[in-house]
């Protein structure tokens, strides 16, 4: 029986980490901007791919 997703829900969490010290996200890694950039490019694709497969439904 196929599984039909009629909703995704996204949550994200925005911290501002140069006025509170370290982001609870990064897990002190302390992550350069570039890899946080190519993470989240990732991220979009992935979403962005998920959605033409839904339009292709």
């Amino acid at each position: 029986m196929p599984l039909i997703v009629d909703e995704v829900v996204i949550t994200v969490e925005v911290t501002n980490a140069a006025a509170g010290g370290a982001s609870p996200a990064s897990g002190g890694g302390g992550g350069s901007t570039e890899d946080k950039q190519a993470l989240i490019s990732e991220c979009v694709e992935q979403v962005m791919e998920l959605l033409r497969q839904r339009e292709e439904r």
